[in-house]
């Protein structure tokens, strides 16, 4: 009988409803209390519980791995993004993988579509200002006087190309892959260096995986060469952009501001400067909010469990 240990957050909440299907396999679950993930040594506790875990972002690290062997045989990534977990170290202790591509591209691209117009329409400030009892009218522009770079055009980033070229924007991409010659024609998408994307760009959209390439992609050398009326947007993993690189480029007026649905660390600390800055807007990792998406990562993670363990083909 296997045991699972389970640690999303986002099923953790409405376990009852998956229970019968882990029933039906004899499936044993240990269900810590999680709130946004589990650390290492969070981890370590259950280490040589459980053949196989349900995890969010956990920090499945090689010594995490390595205490959890040979027990541990499969992990199935609630979502996309599998960089807190250790693969190089899974793969040489034969723990297998799994996870949901493209499992929220629609909502992401949507929220960056907002990010966009809330700047270009200064919604949220004129809402402040007359909140304040002030009748000011922000000068705005239209999406379609500025430029888009997008930076990673993988299936978030077309996502996000093909909304904001429905709304008459230039977009530039770049990526360390070869784009399919198909979509750059169907699209527009100009690809260019990134020297070139920073430069030229209004928004600057960060869509790339985490990994060590993207580390600190967005760092004060890079945003030295944006314009000084840009904005950055991330909605893909905290570690891409240099936190305190940006922090001095908002506060040096080097960059005019930011979008951040993702952190460096999480939840973002309350001494962070970020919070006290009106050209910012922030959100709690929550770009990939969606019903339809959620409940599709559910049930293929519990599928992507299934087959881990032999018990479906």
């Amino acid at each position: 009988m296997p045991t699972v240990l389970m640690t999303a957050p986002y099923m953790i909440p409405c376990l009852e409803r998956f229970k019968p299907t882990f029933d039906k396999y004899g499936i044993q679950l240990i269900v810590p209390e999680v709130s946004e993930r589990m650390e290492e040594a969070d981890l370590l506790k259950y280490a040589g519980q459980f053949d196989s875990a349900i995890c969010g972002d956990d920090r499945y690290t090689a010594r995490v791995l390595e205490a959890c062997a040979p027990r541990l045989k499969v992990i199935s990534k609630w979502g996309t993004g599998i960089d807190s977990i250790d693969s190089a170290a899974a793969s040489r202790l034969d723990v297998r993988v799994a996870r949901t591509p493209n499992a929220f591209t629609t909502p992401v691209a949507d929220t960056v579509l907002g990010y966009l117009l809330a700047f270009v329409r200064r919604g949220p400030w004129m809402d402040a200002a007359m909140k304040r009892g002030e009748w000011e009218k922000i000068p705005g522009k239209t999406l379609g006087e500025c430029t888009l770079g997008v930076i990673g055009v993988g299936n978030i980033g077309k996502a996000v190309t093909r909304r904001a070229r429905a709304f008459g924007m230039k977009v530039l991409g770049n990526d360390i892959v070869e784009i399919d010659h198909v979509f750059i024609s169907e699209s527009g998408i100009h690809m260019t260096n990134l020297d070139a994307l920073l430069s030229d760009s209004d928004f600057v959209s960060v869509n790339c995986d985490l990994n060590p390439t993207s580390h600190h992609l967005i760092n004060a050398g890079t945003l030295a060469k944006m314009k000084p009326s840009a904005v950055v947007i991330n909605t893909a993993r905290g570690p891409i952009v240099d936190e305190p690189a940006l922090v001095a480029a908002l506060q040096a007026g080097q960059i005019a501001g930011a979008a951040l649905d993702v952190f460096e660390n999480e939840p973002l600390p309350h001494d962070s400067p970020m919070l006290k800055m009106d050209n910012v807007l922030l959100a709690p990792h929550n770009a990939n909010s969606s019903p339809a998406a959620w409940e599709r990562v559910h049930w293929n993670t519990i599928r992507n469990l299934l087959e881990g363990l032999g018990i479906v083909d």
